[in-house]
């Protein structure tokens, strides 16, 4: 693989990780609730998630999802679902879907991973991120299944790296020991991008 086309690839890939999102508000959250230690097991799961969605898109199945109005759909109204469900736990639940406070009630790593894996399943873009990003990086002229190799490991040691920063990011705001107010507050923030997610993703039309 063309090591210009590499690092272009390597930048693009990272920055659009840094990128605030579901998955790293849910990350950072279980970082400050449970230690960045264990919430690694979160940071597995979207990986894992982010490992299946490379797999559909570089053996051609994601194309076919795409061009499939019922199976974008059922994707597309699951991620809406459980977004909605998430960023409303957080603005109105007791406990908050996204908690801070080194007080909260720890989860099993079990939890912890179930969490980060359906956070990020439930983000059918990411889906189209790999399908509109991989045929970009691909040159004919070389082996193609060694380009894929390279790139999936790339993409999964940046969800790994990325990720684990944004849950020792909670660990750290949690730590601070901050005021219950300001705990009420981040998780607000936490719902209301959750829910603005969702409700943009709802708006997202087939085939746009």
């Amino acid at each position: 693989m063309d090591i210009v086309l590499y690092t272009i690839f390597l930048t693009t890939t990272v920055m659009l990780i840094l990128v605030p999102g579901p998955a790293a508000i849910t990350i950072a959250g279980q970082g400050a609730s449970n230690s960045s230690k264990k919430a690694f097991m979160g940071v597995l799961g979207v990986a894992s998630a982010d490992v299946i969605f490379f797999a559909l898109s570089s053996t051609g199945i994601a194309s076919l999802i795409l061009t499939s109005s019922l199976l974008f759909s059922v994707i597309k109204w699951f991620g809406v679902a459980y977004l909605l469900y998430l960023g409303f736990t957080a603005l109105f639940g007791k406990a908050g879907a996204i908690k801070v406070s080194v007080k909260s009630k720890e989860m099993s790593r079990k939890k912890l991973f179930s969490q980060g894996i359906l956070v990020q399943l439930a983000n059918p873009k990411a889906l189209m991120y790999f399908s509109a990003l991989l045929p970009q990086f691909i040159d004919p002229s070389a082996p193609i299944f060694l380009q894929m190799v390279i790139m999936g490991t790339t993409c999964l040691i940046a969800d790994i790296v990325v990720y684990s920063l944004f849950s020792r990011l909670g660990e750290k705001l949690a730590k601070q020991q901050l005021k219950a107010w300001m705990v009420t507050a981040i998780n607000k923030v936490a719902g209301i991008t959750l829910v603005s997610v969702g409700i943009s993703m709802a708006s997202l039309e087939y085939g746009k």
